[in-house]
């Protein structure tokens, strides 16, 4: 290519470059996005320094197919091949990370080597220096990419939550609706017209707080953003597969949504359901599977949708064992459930075979305090952890011994030295035998950072071992140490 950039237009155009074998850098890039310019002079500097690589353009938003290809969603991007395979990426204006990439795939420099731009003895050192200075400056910072680094504020969380909750359904995303700055924010506008559903808009171009704040508020890096009820559904791909397959539209029905935006009211299904026997037996057999019972879309460690994911951390919250049923891979169940249960959404939660309701009420309950209480009426125990568990076997006596055996049978001899020291001081205390127990035993070694027994607490603090009290009783001062 002899140091020249070069506009790539199709993605046929793009295959047989890479399939060349030499290194081809890939720059998405777009016109309005000032930190594209920026990246495009180094871009330009580097293809100088680097004949041999193929340095190429891809303007992301007119080029979907190989945007898409690469999974782009937010601009600068660069994507590095090696021998017609991906080698590496970089998202965002890090003049000096291009630098260093560029190297490791043109092979001027050692891999894990790092190449500090200033003493690459490169034309484009120059450039790369001065486009940090320009992005520090636009950015108000001396960092790069386009990051502020947030840590969320009490008054920036509150601020988000009233964002994400101002419309039924809440698109945050690059310009208007009417002007879209990018094509995934396009896409999704087009998808929600498509819908014939309103939605509410924030334009995080003009907000950086609100645009960096909430890629840490949702755990999603990149935008759009699609909020409904308060929910994420996902960014623009996600948006697609959800349009294609039909999924975006029940969502939004099930949770009272229609087609004007409106929220309808509860409306009753029908009590001549026509399901068969089978059907039905089987989904109560589902139903009391296990006494807290979740039908959600998606695992509790892969949930396929916001609503299920808050229904699995509250659970997780309240420490109680459920099962689930994912009604994604079973549409008999699906539909057949909504009629059974004369309810109309997902997820579902069931304790002891009866409807708690779905995300929003399960939410409710949990801030209320109501469903730790049904929970409780229904007999269901909480999973105690192990520290708590070891917790309150340290506090179940003032005077508490783990040991090896039992004080009328102990198991070794260091065991047997304490139980008769401290009955010799006259001491009530409990006991423990770490021997009926393995994961006490274990785990008491890690939550006391003492890796021997016997072990000798008062009050919930660790005295010590044999050792420490034989000194204590040599000393005199065992029973005053355990009385105080």
């Amino acid at each position: 290519m002899g140091g020249s950039m070069k506009d790539v237009q199709s993605k046929v155009e793009l295959d047989n470059l890479r399939e060349s074998g030499a290194p081809v850098i890939l720059h998405f890039w777009a016109s309005w996005c000032e930190a594209s310019k920026h990246m495009d002079t180094v871009f330009s500097h580097l293809s100088t320094d680097f004949p041999h690589t193929h340095f190429l353009r891809v303007e992301a938003e007119e080029q979907p197919e190989i945007s898409e290809a690469y999974s782009v969603s937010a601009v600068p991007y660069f994507v590095f091949f090696k021998d017609g395979n991906v080698v590496d990426k970089l998202e965002g204006a890090d003049p000096s990370g291009l630098a260093n990439k560029v190297a490791k795939v043109a092979g001027s420099i050692n891999p894990g080597e790092p190449a500090a731009p200033a003493s690459l003895g490169m034309a484009a050192g120059p450039a790369i220096l001065e486009t940090v200075k320009e992005l520090a400056k636009e950015n108000g910072s001396s960092q790069m990419g386009n990051q502020v680094q947030l840590d969320l504020s009490d008054a920036l969380k509150g601020r988000l939550q009233q964002l994400v909750n101002s419309r039924p359904i809440m698109l945050f995303m690059k310009g208007s609706p009417e002007e879209p700055k990018c094509g995934f924010s396009r896409k999704v506008v087009d998808i929600l017209r498509d819908e014939k559903v309103k939605f509410g808009t924030f334009d995080i171009l003009l907000d950086n707080e609100v645009r960096e704040g909430l890629k840490k508020f949702s755990n999603w890096p990149t935008f759009p953003q699609l909020y409904c009820k308060g929910e994420l559904l996902g960014g623009c791909d996600i948006a697609i597969a959800m349009h294609e397959s039909g999924e975006l539209k029940e969502v939004f029905r099930d949770h009272g949504v229609d087609a004007a935006g409106t929220e309808p009211g509860t409306g009753g299904i029908s009590e001549s359901t026509g399901l068969s026997v089978t059907l039905t037996s089987r989904l109560e057999s589902l139903i009391n599977l296990s006494p807290v019972m979740l039908f959600m879309k998606g695992k509790p460690d892969e949930p396929k949708c916001g609503f299920s994911r808050k229904v699995v951390e509250i659970l997780r919250q309240e420490k109680v064992d459920f099962e689930s049923f994912d009604i994604l891979t079973d549409n008999e169940v699906r539909q057949g459930l909504k009629v059974h249960s004369n309810w109309s959404s997902y997820p579902q939660l069931y304790i002891r075979g009866e409807l708690i309701g779905g995300s929003d009420i399960v939410l409710e309950m949990q801030k209320s305090g109501e469903l730790e209480k049904v929970l409780t009426e229904k007999g269901i125990i909480k999973k105690e952890s192990l520290e708590d568990r070891l917790k309150s076997l340290i506090t179940s006596s003032p005077v508490m011994l783990f040991m090896k055996g039992t004080p009328d049978a102990p198991r070794c001899g260091f065991s047997s030295k304490v139980v008769n020291a401290l009955k010799e001081e006259g001491v009530t205390f409990g006991s423990f035998d770490i021997l009926t127990d393995e994961e006490v035993r274990q785990g008491l070694k890690v939550f006391s950072n003492w890796p021997t027994f016997p072990q000798l607490y008062y009050k919930g603090e660790l005295i010590g071992g044999c050792d420490i009290v034989m000194e204590l009783r040599s000393s005199g001062e065992l029973k005053a140490t355990l009385s105080e």
